[in-house]
Order: C-alpha cells, then sequence, then structure tokens
C-alpha cells in the first residue's frame, strides 16, 4: 500500500526534486502556507477620500494608493497601551479609522481610540471577556451588549441592565430558528444606539435530544435541545431594552395564542432609521407565507402589514430592509419572487415604487449607497454563473453598471461617499489580485497586491470547469474536473465524485482551485480524478433550479449527478471500474443515496455525518424543503436509507462524530443496524468528541483515514 499520504517529504527529496515536481504531505493540508494570503490585512479606505490604509508585519500604513508610508508601528502603539494600563500588544490589532487623524479598536476588553498625529490613547469604553458570549458593541455611543451565564447584559453610559428568567430553557440575547433565515446574532442595536431589540426563545416545550459526554469517568448526559421535523417547534418573541426609561417590553407578535401563532419564524429585525418602529420580516411554521411586520417600540404594539410574500413550495427571507439614506421612508427588500433574487424599492407604507434590478440572475449581495444616494452598490453572477462581479446600480432608471471586469470572484470596499473601490479578486488562473479604482472616473489607481502561485513548485493537477447537461435535457450544470498531472496516454485512473448537492450550497465557482481545495489537489497527485458537479437544488442559479427537489430530497438531485458520471465514463482516462463518491452532511446523504442507488457504479463510497432519515433532521431546514412527514410521507419514505440499505454492494465507509448536534449520531447508528439486519457489512468510524466536522488537527486523521480507504478498495 502506498504510504505517501503519511510522510512529510524528507531533506533530500526536497533538494533533488526539479521545479513542479513537489508532492503534498498529509499535514501541509492543514496549513494555511500553501494558500495564496496577502500579507496586507485590513484593508479599507480613511474617510471619503481615495487613501487608503492596512496593517503589514507590525505597521499601519496609509495614504495614496501606491505611495502609502508607516503610520503607525507596534512599538509606538504598545507605548501608549502600556501607559494606559493594558498589557503588551503582541501585533496591531484590527482598526476602523474615525478621520485621517484617528482609528479606534477594541483590545482587552477596552474600546480604544487612538490619534495618530499626537500619538496618545483613551479609553472610551469596556466590556467583560471572562465567560462572555455574543459580544455586541454599538458604535455610536460605545454601549455594549453580551450573554454571559444564560443572561443578557447591557451596558450603556453609565447605566447597565441584567435581562434574566430563572427558567435555563429560555434563552436570551442568541441567535434563533436553528441559524436558518439569515440569522448570524440575537442582539440588535438601534441606529442612535438607544435602543436594544434581542430574541427571548422559550426552547421548554421541545424534547430534549441527549448526547453523551464520555470523558468523564462514568459517562454523563449532556441534553440539548432539537426540534425534529413534524414535533414541537421553540417558540420566540423579540424584546427591546430601553436605555431612558431602563424598562423592557416584548413586541406583541402574536395575534393570538395559537400554537401556529407561537411557532412562527420571526426573521430579519430591521430598525427605522428615527428608532420609532422596529420592522420584522414573519414567517409561518409551513415557510410558505411571509408578513413584513411594522411595530411600534414605545409600546410593543404591532403597527402593520407593508406587504406579504407567499409560494407554494417556500418562501425564505434572508436580508433586512435597507433603508435608502436621505429617505427614511424608502428601502430596498430582497425577492426570488419573479424567479431570481432581486432588489424591490417599497416606501414604508407597503407601496412598491420599483424592481430596481431584473433578469436571468442572482443579486448575491448589496455593497453601498454613493453619498446622494442615487446608486446603489451590488454583487451579482450576471457576467458568469460560477462568478461574481460587483456593479453600480442607479435607483431611478436601474441602468446597472459593471466596476469589476476581470474574470473571477470579486469582493469590494466601497469608500463611504462610493467614489472610489478597493477590488479583491481571483479565479481558477488568478492567485488574487487587490486593485484600488477611481469609480467616477473608471480609472485603476494602483495595485495592492499580486498574489503568486503558493504551489508553484509542486505537481499540479489539471483544473478544468465546464458544463453538461442535467436529467432534464436543457438545464445547464457546471462541473470542476480534476486531472493528475503528467496523465500517461493510455492510462485509467480511478476516478472519485465529491458530491454536497444540497441546498445554499455552490462548490464549483471561478476562485483558486475552481472552489476545490488542498486535499483534492492531494488527490490528483496521488493519481485520483476528482469530479464535482452542481446539481439542481443548490444555489445561485434561480428560485427553480434549487427548489425543484422540494418535498422529494435526493431525487433529483442524483439523477443530475448521474449525469456527470454518464460524462466521466466517456472519458477516456477514467476507469469505470474504480469509480467512488465521497461527501458529508448533505453530500454523505447523497453519497449513500448514490451508493445504494447505483451499486454497479460506485465500488467505494465515503460518506460523513450522513442525513439518512429526513425525520430525525431538524425542523427549520427540513420543513422548508420536505414539509412535515404527517404532510409527505411518501416524499419522506422515498429517500429514507435505512429501508434501502439492503441494495448495499461493494465498500462504503462511515463516518460521524459522536457529539454531532447537526446531523445527530441516530442517523449513521440507524443505518448501521440496518446494514446488519440485512447482513450487508459496512465499514464505520467514530470522532467520538467532534461535533458536525472534523476539527483542528485531528482532521488530518481524517484526511489519513479516507485516503487510506481508496488506497485499499479503490485504487
Amino acid at each position: 500500500m502506498k504510504r505517501f499520504f503519511f510522510l512529510a517529504l524528507t531533506l533530500a527529496l526536497s533538494v533533488s526534486v526539479f521545479a513542479q515536481d513537489k508532492m503534498l504531505s498529509s499535514k501541509q493540508l492543514m496549513t494555511g502556507s500553501l494558500y495564496p494570503r496577502p500579507t496586507m490585512r485590513g484593508l479599507q479606505f480613511v474617510g471619503n477620500t481615495n487613501q487608503v490604509a492596512y496593517v503589514q508585519d507590525t505597521v499601519l500604513y496609509m495614504g495614496q494608493p501606491g505611495k502609502t508610508k508607516a503610520a503607525l508601528t507596534l512599538s509606538q502603539l504598545n507605548k501608549a497601551v502600556v501607559a494606559s494600563g493594558m498589557e503588551k500588544l503582541m501585533y496591531i490589532p484590527s482598526v476602523q479609522f474615525l478621520n485621517a487623524k484617528e482609528i479606534r479598536f477594541s483590545v482587552q476588553g477596552n474600546i480604544v481610540h487612538y490619534n495618530l498625529a499626537k500619538k496618545t490613547l483613551a479609553k472610551v469604553g469596556t466590556y467583560p471577556t471572562e465567560g462572555v458570549s455574543h459580544l455586541d458593541i454599538e458604535e455610536s455611543n460605545f454601549n455594549v451588549a453580551y450573554v454571559a451565564d444564560n443572561k443578557l447584559n447591557i451596558q450603556y453610559g453609565s447605566g447597565s441592565a441584567v435581562v434574566s428568567y430563572p427558567d435555563q430553557d429560555i434563552i436570551l440575547g442568541q441567535s434563533v430558528h436553528r441559524n436558518e433565515f439569515g440569522i448570524e446574532k440575537g442582539t440588535f442595536w438601534s441606529p442612535k444606539g438607544n435602543l436594544l431589540a434581542f430574541y427571548r426563545m422559550d426552547q421548554s416545550m421541545v424534547t430534549d435530544y441527549p448526547l453523551v459526554n464520555t470523558t468523564a469517568r462514568i459517562a454523563r448526559e449532556q441534553p440539548f435541545k432539537y426540534p425534529m421535523a413534524g414535533m414541537k417547534s421553540h417558540e420566540v418573541t423579540v424584546g427591546v431594552y430601553n436605555t431612558a426609561n431602563k424598562s423592557v417590553i416584548y413586541l406583541d407578535t402574536r395575534r393570538d395564542e395559537s400554537i401556529a401563532e407561537r411557532e412562527n419564524y420571526l426573521t430579519n429585525l430591521s430598525w427605522s432609521p428615527e428608532e420609532d418602529y422596529l420592522y420584522i420580516a414573519k414567517l409561518n411554521r409551513e415557510q410558505n407565507h411571509m408578513w413584513l411586520e411594522r411595530y411600534d417600540v414605545a409600546e410593543g404594539e404591532f403597527d402593520t402589514v407593508l406587504f406579504e410574500e407567499t409560494d407554494p413550495r417556500y418562501v425564505e427571507p434572508c436580508d433586512p430592509m435597507i433603508f435608502v439614506p436621505g429617505h427614511p421612508d424608502q428601502f430596498l427588500w430582497f425577492s426570488l419572487r419573479d424567479g431570481y433574487k432581486h432588489l424591490y424599492l417599497y416606501n414604508t407604507d407597503g407601496q412598491l415604487l420599483k424592481q430596481v434590478t431584473k433578469g436571468s440572475y442572482e443579486v448575491e449581495g448589496f455593497i453601498g449607497f454613493d453619498a446622494k444616494a442615487e446608486n446603489i452598490f451590488i454583487y451579482a453572477n450576471k457576467e458568469s454563473a460560477i462568478g461574481r462581479a460587483a456593479y453600480r446600480v442607479n435607483l431611478q432608471t436601474g441602468e446597472m453598471i459593471l466596476l469589476t471586469p476581470a474574470k473571477g470572484t470579486h469582493t469590494v470596499i466601497l469608500n463611504p461617499a462610493g467614489t472610489a473601490m478597493i477590488d479583491i479578486y481571483n479565479s481558477v488562473e488568478n492567485p488574487g489580485t487587490a486593485k484600488v479604482v477611481d469609480i467616477v472616473k473608471g480609472k485603476e489607481l494602483a495595485t495592492l497586491y499580486q498574489l503568486s502561485n503558493p504551489l508553484a513548485d509542486y505537481a499540479m493537477p489539471g483544473i478544468k470547469l465546464g458544463t453538461i447537461k442535467a436529467a432534464d435535457g436543457t438545464t445547464d450544470l457546471h462541473y470542476r474536473l480534476i486531472t493528475p498531472p503528467n496523465m500517461k496516454p493510455g492510462e485509467k485512473y480511478p476516478t472519485l465524485v465529491y458530491v454536497y448537492g444540497g441546498p445554499h450550497s455552490q462548490l464549483v465557482t471561478d476562485t483558486w482551485l475552481g472552489g476545490g481545495n488542498l486535499y483534492f489537489t492531494f488527490l490528483a497527485q496521488q493519481g485520483y480524478v476528482v469530479f464535482t458537479v452542481d446539481n439542481r437544488g443548490t444555489d445561485n442559479r434561480g428560485f427553480e433550479f434549487e427548489s425543484c427537489t422540494h418535498r422529494q430530497l435526493g431525487t433529483i438531485e442524483m439523477a443530475d449527478q448521474m449525469e456527470g458520471v454518464k460524462f466521466l465514463q466517456s472519458l477516456p482516462y477514467v476507469d469505470k471500474d474504480r469509480m467512488g463518491v465521497e461527501g458529508w452532511s448533505f453530500g454523505g446523504f447523497m453519497t449513500i443515496t448514490m451508493k445504494l442507488a447505483h451499486p454497479e457504479i460506485f465500488k467505494v463510497g465515503c460518506a460523513g455525518g450522513p442525513v439518512i432519515d429526513w425525520k430525525w433532521y431538524e425542523i427549520m431546514y427540513g420543513e422548508r424543503y420536505m414539509d412535515t412527514p404527517q404532510e409527505n410521507p411518501e416524499g419522506y419514505a422515498n429517500n429514507c436509507l435505512t429501508t434501502k440499505a439492503k441494495n448495499l454492494e461493494g465498500r462504503l465507509l462511515v463516518i460521524h462524530g459522536a457529539e454531532d448536534n447537526t446531523v445527530v449520531w441516530q442517523h449513521s447508528i440507524e443505518f448501521i443496524d440496518a446494514c446488519i439486519k440485512a447482513g450487508k457489512q459496512v465499514d464505520y468510524f467514530v470522532y467520538p468528541h467532534h461535533e458536525h466536522n472534523v476539527r483542528g488537527i485531528d482532521r488530518i486523521h481524517l484526511y489519513e483515514k479516507m485516503f487510506d480507504y481508496y488506497e485499499t478498495f479503490l485504487k
């Protein structure tokens, strides 16, 4: 058996190899040194100017693009830091420019202002650092909210407050609905910092799910709340703390006390510019009806419904309102109502003023406004479904101007006036570039960096991006094909299909390595072909492309994946008798689905953290895409893998984290039991103290485990 995977290259080998002949080792898959990474960090503009600032090594630079000078050294900063009573810093922290002379940063529980001209430091706020989570710092008055010991702590001016409940099943100030619907946090400061909105989630009615801590001599049960599809969900309300009168009110988000009202999802909280209203995108548990509602925060009373959205499959609000500067009665709203994700302009009476963007492409994000709020800046995949570009769009005319013509995937940093941008991008061919552009003149001002290929001395595989037709015969699917370096004519190679295939995913992108990683590069170096295709059901291709899998997860996805297999089988260098499939989470579900349905195709499968039966998955995600087991028994039954275990042939390795709180261990355990009852042999490996992903140093063990399996049974 080959053991390249487990050995670092010896010095003698590294000296003797020629350029582009070096091979990756297992430990190198974990290091960031072989990924393109700029030495500059914290790139930003200084106010409304074209001046840029960044940290490099131990120096903060600023100035005109291409002509920056040192504005602050770590030793200068430490002189002021130590004098203020803080501990010496090992690096310059992330800073925010308030103006050309003053910066702000947070460190060691202090919010600090530092004057670059005077070299003086002032503490303008503090916050605790021990036992604290969900820290939320408000930038106007340096108010702070955080969670400690399941209590919501609020600091403002000279006052403070604690909101708590004796029932530990009531969660305050944390994200809710299992982080679905774009929810990433649980506290929301108002624009002027006078009010704090926060989530209150009651989980007492949700079934406890047992996890087991085996590190204790007598293993301890560690239950957590896990609402499974079709079962009782948690109940969420929204509170508002008023720093002026030191009171808490809860918004009247329920029309009645029915179960349906209590189980509504409260998403995308948005403050009005004047802090008098809070807007909530409320979604029913069925996720097919959304109401954008307004609440008066003085008393918490419901005010009005601005508009509603419905869809027979699902509605998925993931972005809060974006108010137009200078026009507090106008806002932008993301919606897929016309089949693609676009922006719509409304007034606060709920009147649709216009659809701002339109076409067969997705608006992938909002960047900002220009100084007069006449134009907006957005990301979209209009030029390429696998790339991302930045555009300026006129709010009145809808005129759309491409700002980033270079091929690839772009991230833009805009100055506040919208007159200049830092364009950071990469592509399959380009490890990474950052340029400063004058938007008004359409002129490039400077190149901040052009990264070199960190793998230039290594044997690099071929990476090809292309398209095939889906199982419907008409829809284009994007694929990534990675082939071994220095392939020999006439030789056939073992081939691995790497799959995810689920919603909110796009694996094939016009980025460095084509959206792949060093693990795939390593496999190709060891003589494997690695193939990935984004089937229908994945992201950024429009609502029909993603939602056509509704109520039947795994069916259309597998049909499309098998079209990819047909394409692979047409290639002269692919060994049809040595094909494998690998995936994690939804990809683990797809791996086992494909292996059981096509044992004649896939000699080997490797499934990590796999969903086995969707009735054991959580409510928010599961019911959006499958409805409830009671509503869709046929869909759940058709895609349940325990009933198909009898079809297992060949080798299948199933891997699971014993403390997985996303796809609970029950999934793979029950699948193993089904295999035993069906008289089928299956290989199984557990990572005892890991959750849904194997992280840290143990990930090297995971790579070794999978590679060894392929070397033994596929190669």
